[in-house]
């Protein structure tokens, strides 16, 4: 009987089959492939013993990793004891995870949730390919991934995971029409307040637009966090650890309902819509979308079949939290601004387990401005006590929050 990863039906392989592909040696290891590593549509990848830090970014085009690293390696460190990475310097790990792909079978790559809520930059390299993140069908050989940390110097040890891979047959995006079809029979992939956005009220152009909340967050005008300069050193292996204050500034909305986003800085924001995926699809956030602002917005923009997806009757959706850096210029934003936008991607079929089942590691199945999970969130009383040193929200008729009840 052929196995369930041999079937012809386009899309993302849901988790039964990656498992298959597992078993069948597609992907391998010298080491376990762990239960905790399959997720709804995807495998996470673990980093390897070494890390070379290197003298740039690069491809190798028509030669192998390994042939360009003998060339640009600066030196070496083991990742058995762990390594600090220092922000802004370019490393390249070898993974753990092989790949014997099948002609038909490509594969894509991206950052985890986690990952690039640090301002950690991740992409996967591949042999002999001028492309990052794309694995081509029919593709033999290791897998490498370049790493470099934005705003902060971090600690990484073999075993860890930044990243995750995708498996794909055919063509998976869905077109508009085919999201409108969807949208209208699942009753509403968008939600605000307590209910669907109509179909009418929201932008559909090559993908799902989300617009960003600058409402305010418990009473507070607390809209986002900045990352900080010159931070201590961040430890991956370290959970619900740091003060998140100690590495990220509170961002706070005027009574305008804007905020300048500063050229380079790296901020965590909110989507004003909750986003519901159905368990048979899964969902990508563009990274760059030139119309709509020079600016970057989600390093990590996989969302899960499932995600948002509540069972149990309770109000649909989660807001997509949002990684964004202003590129060329200081860039103003408004509350409910449209700049970034959701592709829609066809399963081969609905996953064993969704986002959110148990035991699989959904941490931000019910965040609202979650930082990763690295950080403690501050009590109010912390973060207001914060907005009072603010200098934008000295002016009188931005302090009326700091007298209101809560």
């Amino acid at each position: 009987m052929p196995s369930r990863h041999s079937r012809e039906r386009p899309g993302v392989f849901p988790r039964q089959d990656i498992v298959e592909l597992v078993r069948d040696g597609v992907v391998h290891s010298a080491f376990t492939i762990e239960q905790k590593q399959f997720q709804p549509a995807s495998l996470d990848l673990r980093l390897g013993e070494r890390v070379h830090r290197v003298q740039c970014s690069f491809l190798p085009g028509k030669e192998d990793v390994q042939t360009k690293l003998k060339r640009h390696t600066i030196h070496t460190m083991s990742l058995l004891p762990g390594a600090v990475l220092e922000p802004h310097a370019v490393y390249v790990v070898p993974l753990m995870e092989e790949l014997n792909l099948p002609q038909g079978l490509a594969a894509r790559t991206n950052p985890r949730s986690t990952t690039g809520r640090l301002d950690i930059f991740t992409r996967v390299i591949s042999d002999r390919n001028d492309r990052f993140d794309e694995i081509p069908e029919g593709y033999q050989g290791p897998l490498f991934v370049e790493i470099v940390s934005r705003s902060f110097p971090v600690r990484v040890a073999r075993h860890m995971s930044l990243g995750q891979i995708r498996f794909v047959r055919g063509n998976s995006r869905c077109t508009d029409e085919e999201i409108e079809a969807l949208y209208k029979r699942e009753g509403g992939l968008l939600y605000v307040g307590d209910g669907a956005m109509g179909f009418g009220e929201i932008l559909l152009r090559e993908g799902l637009f989300l617009g960003v909340d600058l409402s305010g967050t418990d009473g507070t005008p607390l809209v986002g966090y900045k990352a900080r300069r010159n931070s201590g050193l961040l430890d991956l292996s370290q959970v619900n650890h740091y003060n998140i204050l100690d590495f990220w500034e509170p961002v706070f909305t005027t009574t305008k309902g804007q905020l300048i986003l500063e050229k380079g800085e790296f901020y965590l924001l909110t989507s004003k819509e909750r986003v519901r995926i159905p368990p048979n699809y899964a969902a990508e956030m563009v990274a760059y979308e030139q119309p709509s602002g020079e600016l970057r917005t989600h390093y990590a923009g996989f969302f899960d079949p499932g995600f948002g997806y509540r069972q149990a009757g309770e109000v649909p959706g989660t807001v997509a939290v949002m990684e964004v850096r202003a590129l060329d210029a200081p860039f103003m934003v408004e509350d409910g601004q449209k700049f970034c936008k959701l592709q829609l991607e066809k399963m081969t079929e609905t996953p064993d387990q969704i986002y959110g089942s148990k035991g699989i590691g959904s941490s931000y199945q019910h965040q609202k401005l979650t930082p990763s999970k690295h950080f403690k969130v501050p009590e109010l009383a912390e973060i207001r006590k914060r907005a009072e040193k603010m200098e934008q929200l000295r002016a009188p008729e931005q302090l009326s929050f700091l007298t209101r009840d809560s």
